[in-house]
């Protein structure tokens, strides 16, 4: 489907209201808005994650997968924002689904990722390197876009499949801020129980 954009403007949101797919109005606040603007401002930091990753490309394969992954995962969630944009009930030709497809996906990489990774002996806390960093901000953003869909799902009917694939994509963002780390060389942070008031050790 070609899209022609001729004008970012349109001044019809000036009273509160926005339009979802279709036509529709709803008040900017409403449930439906608040989950697929959840999932446009997860968009974003995955962007910012790509580009910082972006910076080094040249450096091996590693981050040429990111690469690859996270673009990928930005095409599959600007699909899912519009399927979110659509009110309860509107269907047409050639309409996209996140489906089983998508989350199996998601799974796959996961498993792939996770055979060179040590078991965890704590809990990881975000940080270490930038794109690790970034990874997880990912993962917090995506978590609260899965609560927000889980809100949207108690009043109206939006198919089990978006929830399912936003809890795997958070899931693989954690994996990846861990394997990103080993494969770039950057720290991970680890809890440590009752830190407050340690010495430092030297």
């Amino acid at each position: 489907m070609a899209i022609r954009i001729t004008r970012v403007y349109t001044r019809t949101g000036d009273k509160g209201e926005t339009g979802l797919v279709g036509g529709k109005r709803v008040p900017k606040d409403s449930q439906r808005i608040e989950a697929y603007g959840t999932i446009d401002e997860l968009n974003s930091i995955v962007g910012l994650a790509r580009a910082f990753n972006e910076e080094k490309l040249e450096e091996g394969e590693a981050r040429q997968f990111l690469d690859e992954i996270l673009r990928r995962i930005q095409n599959e969630l600007f699909d899912l924002g519009s399927e979110l944009a659509r009110p309860e009930g509107l269907t047409y030709e050639g309409m996209h689904r996140t489906g089983e497809r998508e989350v199996k996906e998601l799974e796959k990489l996961m498993d792939e990722c996770q055979k060179e990774l040590e078991p965890l002996k704590s809990f990881v806390l975000p940080g270490g390197g930038k794109i690790g960093a970034y990874l997880h901000q990912c993962r917090t953003v995506c978590r609260r876009a899965e609560r927000e869909i889980l809100r949207l799902s108690r009043t109206e009917k939006i198919g089990e499949w978006p929830l399912k694939y936003v809890n795997r994509l958070s899931d693989l963002f954690f994996v990846l801020a861990r394997w990103m780390g080993k494969r770039v060389g950057e720290k991970e942070y680890l809890w440590e129980r009752g830190l407050k008031g340690k010495k430092e050790k030297t």
